[in-house]
């Protein structure tokens, strides 16, 4: 790498943190004996897949000059920022040289807009295009979908990418228009949905295919979208169920929220200190309440109650505010049910349902198949254990939870969401 390729590293590297929308799992390209790299299982950049494994890709800007005066964004055309841009080819060479030191599995690309969304999608996929037809990259590769790029090109981007993210930026076409006048919830919304209907197809096709013959992939990791949370005045109840809307409409994957990280003065922002990184975290934990424990929004937020709860996580806020539910019968409860019991994630509920077929289930059971005990202890009963005999008063039990909370130094609340825990 020279000295002028290292410097743009360095800056869009550093601009690319701000899109939280990685992929983090999906795709089942594998790698073929005269090529490089192996999609399958593969996932976000310096996190953790559903296994277990830490994954890395190369997560970078095309470039951070932009065309929008975005507000909130850190590239917007008139913050005075240090500029650069690479080239198709040094974008697919930073890839291979990186993959090939064994410093990443894929490659994240994202882009400012310049020029047009077209000028900046076709440079998105020829970078794709190039790695897998003439490097035989057969690693995770994660495009940013251009809002207002055409379909053709959004199209050729499905069949060279694993998955596509179309960012909506903010919760509300309200809040887009005032902090981003140029952009709408209409130019995010087309690609989406053209992904979804080009998502469908293939799959159609593929099942009507016979066996002996081959459908290349197409988007095998599906779409996702990032929302910029806390620079707007929308609710979590309206965050919720815009991304149920997204899950059930659009087909997402994931949906991925950002706290806005104060970079500006603009007076269409609030002032904050710093990003609303509690609020983010209760999002993300309502999120995985509803992809994985069978939640719908309304029962997380409501009008009663449309803001999470900043000091207990969702899955608590909701048992203490359902008193009549609670506890559980953990030898006799559907699995539903179960799954809704604080401490309880949704491996170690299947293995209670199983358990139970050949035992009356007791406390150590449940500490051996691995559930939070000291959460789970005040909403279940066990063959050995009924929790009514102190009183089921939610006001007693949230103090508990706080307390012990305090006492181990705890601030922010996730053990609960564990899916196999």
């Amino acid at each position: 790498m020279n000295h002028k390729t290292g410097e743009k590293l360095k800056i869009l590297a550093d601009a690319a943190k701000y899109d939280v929308s990685c992929s983090s799992s999906g795709s089942k390209r594998k790698n073929t004996p005269d090529g490089l790299g192996n999609a399958t299982g593969t996932g976000i950049c310096h996190t953790y897949t559903q296994d277990g494994r830490c994954v890395s890709l190369l997560k970078i800007l095309l470039t951070n000059h932009c065309i929008f005066d975005c507000a909130y964004c850190v590239s917007r055309k008139s913050n005075d920022i240090k500029r650069a841009a690479f080239t198709v080819d040094e974008v697919v060479d930073l890839t291979i040289s990186f993959y090939k030191r064994n410093y990443i599995e894929g490659l994240f690309l994202s882009s400012g807009i310049f020029k047009s969304a077209d000028y900046t999608m076709e440079r998105l996929v020829r970078i794709a295009k190039k790695l897998r037809t003439e490097h035989k990259f057969n690693g995770y590769i994660h495009l940013k979908a251009i809002p207002g790029a055409s379909d053709e090109l959004i199209h050729q981007a499905g069949l060279y990418a694993d998955r596509l993210s179309v960012n909506l930026e903010m919760p509300s076409e309200a809040s887009l228009k005032k902090v981003a006048p140029e952009k709408s919830f209409k130019d995010a919304f087309q690609p989406m949905n053209y992904l979804k209907d080009s998502i469908d197809d293939h799959r159609s096709q593929s099942t009507a295919l016979v066996k002996s013959h081959h459908l290349p992939s197409y988007v095998p990791a599906g779409q996702s979208t990032q929302m910029v949370i806390g620079a707007s005045p929308e609710t979590d109840q309206d965050i919720l169920s815009l991304a149920t809307s997204l899950y059930d409409e659009q087909s997402l994957k994931r949906v991925y929220y950002s706290g806005y990280v104060p970079i500006s003065d603009d007076a269409r922002l609030p002032s904050l200190s710093a990003p609303p990184l509690r609020r983010e975290n209760r999002l993300y934990q309502a999120d995985w309440l509803m992809r994985f424990y069978g939640f719908d929004a309304k029962e997380i937020v409501d009008d009663a109650n449309p803001m999470l709860d900043p000091d207990v996580d969702p899955k608590l806020a909701y048992a203490l505010r359902n008193p009549h539910l609670f506890p559980v019968d953990i030898n006799k409860a559907p699995l539903e049910m179960i799954l809704r019991v604080p401490g309880i994630g949704v491996k170690s509920a299947r293995k209670i349902v199983n358990t139970r077929r050949f035992r009356a289930i007791r406390r150590e059971h449940l500490k051996q198949i691995g559930i939070v005990w000291k959460r789970a202890q005040y909403f279940i009963i066990t063959s050995d254990n009924d929790f009514r005999q102190l009183g089921f008063d939610p006001a007693i039990i949230r103090r508990r939870v706080l307390h012990e909370r305090s006492a181990n130094g705890r601030h922010v609340d996730t053990g609960q969401l564990a899916l196999f825990g």
